[in-house]
């Protein structure tokens, strides 16, 4: 063999180590979820919801005040509007 055809043999052999690592490290990762992941799933639901019920009553604290400030202003039409009659 001359030395051309060595180093194409040497390359197939690496390429064929490379993919046969690959494919063993494939088959040792599982797809089912392991007790921590399946506790940080739960303990990211559990935050979405506080971080849900906190937005909603800061969405509500914010409705009272804009309706606050819309009761103002109307009244204080009102009396403009009863001053120019």
């Amino acid at each position: 063999m001359n030395r051309k055809t060595h180093a194409l043999l040497a390359a197939l052999i690496a390429g064929t180590f490379a993919s046969m690592s690959a494919a063993s490290f494939a088959q040792t990762t599982s797809d089912a979820p392991s007790a921590a992941d399946r506790k940080a799933a739960k303990e990211q639901t559990k935050a979405d919801k506080k971080a849900a019920v906190a937005q909603a009553k800061a969405d509500k604290k914010k409705t009272e005040a804009q309706s606050e400030a819309n009761e103002a202003a109307a009244d204080a039409k009102l009396k403009n509007a009863k001053k120019a009659e």
